[in-house]
């Protein structure tokens, strides 16, 4: 409880009093009696009104507070929450109210100061925007509340517990649902190759059509009909896609208002709804984290859920990269033949380590190396040299670069392909591999 503004006014005020009659008396003009007396019995009043007002607000009932949360939010996102306001005041009361927000998140329209009017339910707006995953808990709410006389301001924290969920921003997939998914793919920039031969699986007979290969002709159906008659082939549709993502330290950089990290779960999961879609089986794996996680692929829609439930609260650590380790762990668990795409920020101290545990994998799965780039290389690498320190950052850049392209090269040249990416542009660019490689039945 702490006294109000106009309590400090009207004691602001007495003093104003008390300082000019010392003036007057240091000045040998003494202020009448009566003034004196008349001082006293306004300062006694305003101190039994206080009194009396701060028992009144002690003894006020605190208002009902009920908070509506979404119990998912999407990472960087922002969403509304809403806070009804029950109480039984008998007239308009103002009072102020604070939500204890979660650290990692911003909020707008908080404090705010709001009317409870009699016989209704207050309801007060404010925006969240969560800029971590994980697992937030909401303890409770602050109000100040005037007191009968609005000489006093009562601080009460009222307990509302509530916990919400932040998973990666997966919120524009649900809108692609309704469409179809070459529609929604171009949308998103990805480039779809041209198909070299057949799919690997048979779906129906047909009529011959202008076209077609020989190849297809089903001869025996076409004795039987007398009519040529063709096979027709679909991609192969049960097939498995494992991502393997790196937790370290690495995947910490920062490339716009999000990490790589979360630049690398947001393009996993958008091929993860991508192969979903085409019959594959989805699975997740990590390694270099607190503890490492392991999602065998499935198949069916439900998957996705399975996915996002089981990485909203993944973490960067502060450990190196472990690739052998990593390799184990997918030779362990994942043993049949799958497109293990491993998501990881390459450097050149990974060459031997890192060629040796991908030979490995490659032995008994398709392997995709996926290397994440600072966008900040690019930056550097294009802006003009105007100064000496200019030219140092341009070649200690590049001399980064041509390291990196090396160690790429040295894994391409051992059939370990690589997609190098912005953090940005990783999610097209792996759906754009991953469809071209299923057209060409190389999976």
């Amino acid at each position: 409880m702490k006294p109000s503004r106009p309590l400090l006014a009207l004691l602001v005020g007495l003093f104003a009093i008390a300082l000019a009659f010392g003036v007057l008396s240091a000045l040998g003009h003494a202020a009448p009696p009566l003034l004196h007396r008349l001082w006293w019995v306004a300062l006694l009043s305003l101190g039994l009104l206080a009194a009396v007002d701060a028992l009144w607000l002690r003894r006020l009932p605190s208002p009902r507070l009920v908070r509506q949360l979404p119990g998912n939010l999407s990472l960087g996102r922002w969403s509304e929450v809403q806070l009804d306001v029950h109480h039984d005041f008998p007239r308009t009361t103002w009072l102020e109210l604070f939500d204890h927000v979660p650290a990692d998140m911003e909020f707008e329209h908080l404090p705010q100061r709001i009317a409870l009017h009699p016989g209704e339910v207050s309801q007060y707006r404010y925006r969240l925007r969560p800029l971590r995953r994980g697992h937030f808990r909401f303890p409770g709410c602050e109000i100040h509340l005037p007191s009968p006389l609005r000489l006093w301001l009562g601080k009460r924290l009222l307990p509302l517990p509530d916990e919400t969920r932040v998973y990666p921003d997966f919120a524009r997939l649900y809108g692609a649902q309704l469409m179809a998914v070459d529609h929604w793919l171009s949308q998103l920039g990805v480039r779809q190759r041209q198909r070299r031969g057949l799919g690997q699986e048979f779906h129906q007979l047909r009529e011959f059509r202008e076209g077609d290969t020989l190849r297809q002709i089903d001869w025996k159906a076409t004795a039987r009909k007398r009519t040529p008659i063709a096979r027709e082939y679909q991609d192969e549709r049960d097939q498995q896609v494992l991502f393997l993502i790196d937790c370290g330290r690495r995947m910490r950089s920062q490339d716009g208002d999000l990490p790589h990290f979360d630049h690398a779960l947001n393009a996993c999961l958008l091929l993860s709804y991508v192969a979903l879609r085409q019959g594959d089986a989805v699975g997740l794996a990590t390694f270099s984290g607190d503890q490492p996680r392991f999602l065998p692929p499935n198949k069916g829609q439900a998957q996705l859920g399975v996915l996002l439930n089981g990485v909203y609260d993944l973490q960067c650590t502060q450990r190196p990269a472990d690739f052998s380790a990593a390799a184990d762990l997918v030779l362990a668990r994942q043993r049949r033949r799958a497109l293990v795409v491993v998501v990881s920020n390459l450097r050149d101290e990974d060459d031997d380590e890192l060629l040796g545990a991908m030979q490995r994998l490659g032995r008994h799965h398709r392997v995709l190396v996926a290397s994440l780039r600072e966008e900040v290389l690019d930056r550097l690498r294009q802006a003009p040299v105007q100064t000496y320190e200019d030219a140092l950052a341009y070649c200690g850049t590049v001399d980064y670069l041509n390291a990196r392209a090396g160690l790429h090269e040295r894994l391409a040249a051992h059939g370990l392909p690589v997609l190098d990416a912005r953090p940005g542009e990783l999610g097209p660019e792996l759906v754009g591999r991953y469809l071209a490689w299923k057209k060409a039945g190389v999976l």
